[in-house]
């Protein structure tokens, strides 16, 4: 599709649709731009370029080590020797090869037989839940569970069975309505930075036969003993079957990641269509994650930082009258409907604090939020600066409407 920008401003950049496109793809282009252009502040994803001074607040850099010297360091040092490595499926990785011995390494860090990398976590997830399931396997998955672990269940030809929010009595009555299946839950939820409950999910899918797979991805390197995540850290690494992971959040890198049995992994690996026809990883990660494995496992004053500056925040937001339902490091302000959450990404972002959006499909449209991710190297000075803007924007936004700000009114105990 051709671009003509005449500004850096989204709002002034002009569309033209190109005189190739048959009508069926036209009308599915067009109505991308339908939904765009009845918003008067502009399209969703896209505000203000942020100024030297902004604080950015989207990365998932939670540990704050991209720039890591021993990181980099070894990441140039794999580059220099081994260039871009062997470009081919990791279906042929036998013997003594680095990424072999750095699946091994996760495996002992994370206190299972094996480990399997995989291109990202999303063909970790999409991969895992295709392997793992058919058509005749119910998977009840949490309705806020991310959205590689849906197009599994899509990919696999299985059936969704939802439940709702961490709520474990309707995953119960589910499973014992459906039967035995697969349970899909996250452990710290991207939307909102809710935390699972562990012990109870676990407890009742090991109870009635069912495969339980807890996606990582926003706990591991973050919380648990040397940041082997909350798995770990709930003493569950026996009864979890299965556990997947981005390596892009509090690993800065870039690679997905499933803990298995060495059995499974061989079936994995030449059975689930992401393994197959995905490359390897290349030198400069596996070397990159070798060290952000070293770390991440001795720097641990960085995850004290991490959850101090997450408490302080949540803590501040919460007194400001935010209704949050974060337990981490993800601290998301629920603005409801799409317009409204426009109107709190212009303010936040008029005084130099940049949030990640998050609408359909992320959301439903009527519960679209902005998400700030918390980093250890936030300062003090930066936190507060957080909190002034989100204290001064108050009535701009109109947080006293907010449908979030109603439901800490007034708890609804199907929400809770």
């Amino acid at each position: 599709m051709a671009q003509v920008a005449y500004s850096q401003h989204w709002n002034e950049f002009e569309w033209v649709e190109p005189s190739w496109e048959p009508a069926f793809l036209k009308n599915r282009v067009g109505k991308y731009y339908e939904r765009i252009e009845k918003y008067p502040g502009g399209h969703i994803m896209r505000g203000r370029l942020p100024g030297a001074d902004s604080l950015l607040l989207q990365s998932n850099d939670y540990l704050s080590i991209a720039r890591h010297p021993a990181i980099l360091s070894a990441q140039i040092e794999a580059i220099k020797h081994a260039g871009n490595g062997l470009l081919m499926s990791a279906v042929f990785l036998q013997g003594d090869q680095p990424q072999l011995r750095l699946e091994a390494e996760f495996a002992r860090y994370l206190g299972s037989e094996t480990t399997v990398l995989c291109q990202s976590g999303w063909c970790a997830n999409t991969g895992l839940i295709q392997a793992i399931a058919d058509e005749y396997v119910p998977v009840y998955v949490d309705m806020l569970a991310h959205m590689s672990l849906r197009e599994g269940i899509l990919s696999a030809g299985a059936t969704a069975r939802p439940f709702r929010h961490n709520d474990v009595d309707h995953l119960e009555r589910q499973i014992r309505r459906h039967g035995p299946g697969i349970v899909v839950v996250d452990s710290v939820y991207s939307t909102t930075g809710a935390v699972a409950p562990l012990a109870e999910i676990v407890e009742i899918g090991l109870r009635y036969g069912c495969v339980l797979v807890v996606d990582e991805s926003h706990s591991l390197g973050t919380h648990g003993p040397d940041g082997a995540g909350l798995v770990a850290a709930c003493g569950l690494t026996e009864q979890v079957h299965f556990r997947t992971a981005s390596l892009a959040k509090a690993f800065a890198g870039r690679a997905g990641l499933i803990t298995c049995s060495k059995r499974f992994a061989e079936y994995f690996r030449c059975t689930a269509r992401p393994a197959i026809f995905s490359s390897t990883l290349l030198p400069q990660e596996v070397a990159g994650l070798h060290a952000t494995l070293r770390v991440i496992r001795e720097e641990h004053w960085r995850r004290r930082k991490l959850h101090d500056n997450a408490r302080y925040l949540r803590d501040e937001l919460t007194r400001l009258g935010y209704n949050l339902a974060s337990q981490s490091q993800i601290i998301s302000l629920e603005s409801g409907p799409e317009l409204q959450t426009i109107v709190l990404r212009d303010a936040l972002e008029s005084r130099g604090i940049f949030g990640s959006v998050f609408c359909a499909p992320a959301t439903t449209r009527n519960r679209s939020l902005m998400r700030l991710s918390v980093n250890a190297a936030l300062t003090g000075a930066e936190l507060q600066r957080i909190v002034d803007a989100c204290a001064a924007i108050r009535k701009e936004v109109d947080l006293a409407n907010w449908a979030s700000t109603r439901r800490k009114r007034q708890p609804c105990p199907l929400l809770h």
